[in-house]
């Protein structure tokens, strides 16, 4: 891979990104996901670390007045970030380290990173993305709809982003992000 580069791979909640993202990983290990701090408490199976930074409100506070995250951003009250320094350790390594982060996340990149190659990952129609999140059956009644809400707005965002891709056929997604990103190997 030889230069460093940053990736930031956003889209909304049940897009099916995060799917995308462990078989590209296991398809180039040598992608590098940065791992994210956040404030909430670990999931069942979650390991801290591997997963997630878990810390508190105090010491993600802390983390930000200190400027080590790259960017952050409050989500259904929980605050998460990319810590800093990981990352641009491993982009001097000449490692390209992916960030699969929220919209708002999406934008800090943009402005303090600007090189940053961007890809968001669309659903085929909002009605299919209903589907998708209703079929996971972890949310209730009101947090679809919050979902569905805010999966609109970050759809209506997605022209801000150098690629988009449609997950409408994940094996035709994945291979879409990795033309995306081999294209982009001489640049």
């Amino acid at each position: 891979m030889g230069k460093g580069k940053l990736i930031v791979l956003t889209g909304p909640s049940g897009v099916g990104k995060g799917t995308l993202l462990r078989s590209l990983l296991k398809r180039h290990p040598d992608l590098y996901l940065s791992i994210s701090v956040t404030t909430r408490p670990p999931r069942p199976g979650e390991i801290p670390g591997k997963d997630y930074y878990f810390v508190t409100r105090l010491e993600f506070e802390r983390m930000v007045a200190n400027g080590e995250l790259l960017e952050w951003a409050e989500f259904a009250g929980n605050y998460y970030g990319t810590p800093r320094t990981p990352v641009l350790e491993h982009i001097r390594q000449g490692k390209w380290v992916i960030l699969e982060i929220e919209l708002e996340g999406a934008r800090q990149i943009r402005q303090t990173f600007p090189e940053a190659l961007r890809i968001f990952i669309l659903p085929p129609s909002l009605p299919e993305l209903e589907d998708r999140i209703r079929k996971r059956g972890k949310d209730s009644e009101e947090a679809i709809v919050r979902r569905l809400n805010r999966a609109q707005e970050e759809i209506d965002a997605a022209a801000e982003f150098d690629i988009q891709i449609v997950n409408d056929n994940f094996d035709k997604a994945l291979e879409r992000i990795e033309e995306t990103l081999f294209a982009t190997a001489a640049c």
